[in-house]
């Protein structure tokens, strides 16, 4: 598929949603990418994790917690997120997160998952850029959701907040979205099937200090 120069406008601007980027840095992120993936009939970029720092690939680590087995907890400090396993174990995931203004902490669940989801920009985003378009495709190489969402509500409710994939696998490591934490797509298809409804999430600043960095106990292969 061609990419046109409107086409990679839209898609920078895209990147300003949910969990998107500071700053669009999709034309400048093709080393990020080698080859393409089919997804529930759905063609993307696969990840180029030759291009990623091995910290940031999901692996199996030491981890210490008195939260259940399954519990999703997001450090956002460190930028990882872990899915408690057993045995002192976790499924580890390298993640972007807030930027400053736009972090935040606490705990919910995984109320609803979508494949492909359609993103539609919130109307106080649409406030800031106007030139955002009023939804994008679910599917499309412009949506910043990628190619999975898990929406986290709280007592019912909608924080806003998301775990989901990412136009920018370079953004990976850093505070770089508004408040959702994004993931490389193959791990955030790889989470998503992890997580069923009602998954509980803990969302902490700095927790990453309990985990065994050094130790892994063994190591994934992104899925593609």
């Amino acid at each position: 598929m061609a990419w046109t120069r409107r086409d990679i406008l839209l898609g920078g601007l895209a990147l300003m949603g949910a969990g998107a980027a500071q700053k669009p840095v999709f034309a400048a992120a093709a080393s990020y990418f080698d080859g393409t993936a089919v997804d529930n009939g759905v063609t993307f970029r696969r990840t180029n994790f030759a291009k990623i720092d091995k910290k940031w690939h999901r692996q199996v680590v030491k981890y210490f917690s008195t939260e259940p087995i399954g519990t999703v907890v997001v450090d956002t400090r460190h930028h990882f997120l872990y899915v408690i396993m057993e045995n002192k174990t976790a499924i580890r995931y390298g993640v972007g997160v807030g930027r400053e203004g736009f972090k935040w902490y606490g705990r919910a669940t995984i109320d609803q998952k979508t494949l492909w989801p359609k993103w539609t920009p919130p109307p106080e985003m649409r406030e800031r850029h106007p030139e955002l378009p009023e939804f994008v495709d679910g599917g499309s190489p412009k949506n910043p959701l990628g190619p999975r969402a898990m929406y986290l509500l709280r007592d019912g409710v909608d924080t806003g907040y998301r775990f989901h994939g990412t136009l920018e696998p370079g953004s990976i490591g850093k505070d770089a979205s508004s408040g959702c934490i994004r993931m490389f797509n193959e791990d955030a298809i790889d989470l998503y099937q992890r997580c069923p409804i009602g998954t509980a999430v803990q969302v902490l600043p700095h927790i990453a200090d309990q985990a065994e960095n050094a130790t892994q106990v063994s190591a994934t292969t992104p899925v593609e």
